[in-house]
């Protein structure tokens, strides 16, 4: 499951030479919640209540949460406006959960397989959030505005492209969740084989 995203666009002031764009730094926080269960079933019934927040009522197995912060150099050359670097830093954030109470080698075994799975759906998430960086530092590096001797227009572009490549992926986060936690999906069969003895 994935949370929300907050795109911040910090813009800087005029700089003098140029420089090639710096890229995307990457900062990865991961957090527990603790379980516990002799059974599957019972372990499910734990992340299904103590799991992060997902609405209002609901809890959701794990998570990952993600932050994108921008912050732009631009150049003012003979009144028109370049963004000559785009900094982009991607915080992401994931929830999973840490199985707190003893197994029988049997219940390990399928924990082991089923948090696997879960590990890998959520670093899928952290996978297109990454490509969302680096699509977006492509669409706005290299920005020029003509008759911007301020620099408005181009930070006003570079927001919009921001925003486009945001809603983008963020179309692709909610198709990636909607085919993995459908009916007979790869969630539910996750689910399933941690449950089954």
């Amino acid at each position: 499951m994935r949370m929300a995203v907050l795109t911040c666009l910090v813009a800087l002031g005029a700089l003098c030479a140029p420089q090639a764009s710096a890229g995307t730094r990457v900062l990865v926080q991961t957090r527990t919640y603790d379980i516990a269960g002799n059974s599957g079933a019972a372990l499910i019934e734990a992340m299904g209540s103590k799991g992060p927040k997902h609405g209002f009522m609901t809890h959701a197995i794990a998570q990952t949460a993600y932050t994108a912060d921008w912050e732009l150099g631009v150049i003012q050359d003979k009144g028109s406006c370049r963004i000559r670097q785009a900094n982009g830093t991607l915080t992401l954030f994931y929830t999973f959960p840490r199985l707190a109470s003893p197994a029988t080698p049997a219940l390990k075994k399928r924990w082991n397989r089923f948090f696997a799975g879960v590990r890998a759906h959520e670093g899928t998430h952290g996978r297109i959030a990454r490509e969302m960086m680096r699509v977006t530092d492509r669409s706005i590096t290299g920005l020029r505005v003509a008759n911007d001797p301020y620099c408005y227009k181009a930070r006003s572009e570079a927001r919009r492209r921001i925003q486009a490549v945001y809603a983008e992926y963020e179309a692709r986060q909610n198709a990636f969740d909607a085919r993995e936690h459908r009916e007979g999906g790869h969630v539910e069969h996750l689910v399933a084989a941690l449950i089954r003895p």
